[in-house]
């Protein structure tokens, strides 16, 4: 394969750091703009998030780069409590949040990779339960997560958003241990 569309053996896993704050405000805003162009209206806007938003989470969670060719072609965030969505939890599990690939630079089945690498990340924390959420209404994500392996947990309405206006969300869970 060429360097626009890397092997599967070729994809790396690293944290991010500071110095890939950049990489990661234009993946975000790549992401957003193909769901615009997909008419997927209301799950991202382009510039909605900064390098702010990525530093924050750096601090209080993890966000991990997918990296191939020495180039950030994916990215995900992973938090250790999202009570905004899911309200307090008895069970600790891990959170995805802002799953996101460079679809011009990747094959397809790359996202799933990504997920994948969550799911085994949140497992090596000793958790059983990997958490994420979409947008209400959002038909082909919530069936890209039913067709992983998780399966709706409930509805969350009005929940706040980083840099814009509450939206409600489908809750999604996939259970690490069965």
């Amino acid at each position: 394969m060429n360097d626009l569309n890397p092997r599967p053996e070729d994809l790396r896993f690293r944290l991010a750091r500071d110095a890939d704050l950049a990489s990661l405000v234009r993946l975000r805003d790549d992401a957003a703009r193909r769901l615009l162009a997909q008419g997927v209206a209301g799950q991202w806007q382009p510039g909605e998030l900064g390098e702010d938003h990525f530093r924050r989470i750096m601090e209080t969670g993890e966000v991990w780069l997918a990296e191939s060719g020495g180039r950030a072609v994916g990215a995900w965030e992973l938090w250790w409590q999202d009570e905004d969505a899911w309200g307090p939890q008895p069970v600790p599990a891990g959170y995805v949040h802002r799953l996101m690939v460079d679809r011009a630079r990747v094959p397809s089945g790359t996202g799933r990779r990504l997920l994948r690498a969550a799911e085994r990340r949140v497992a090596e924390a000793g958790r059983t339960l990997v958490r994420l959420d979409c947008l209400a209404g959002n038909a082909p994500l919530t069936a890209y997560y039913l067709g992983a392996g998780y399966r709706v947990a409930g509805h969350k309405e009005g929940k706040p958003q980083p840099g814009g206006t509450p939206k409600s969300f489908t809750l999604l869970e996939k259970d690490l241990a069965g």
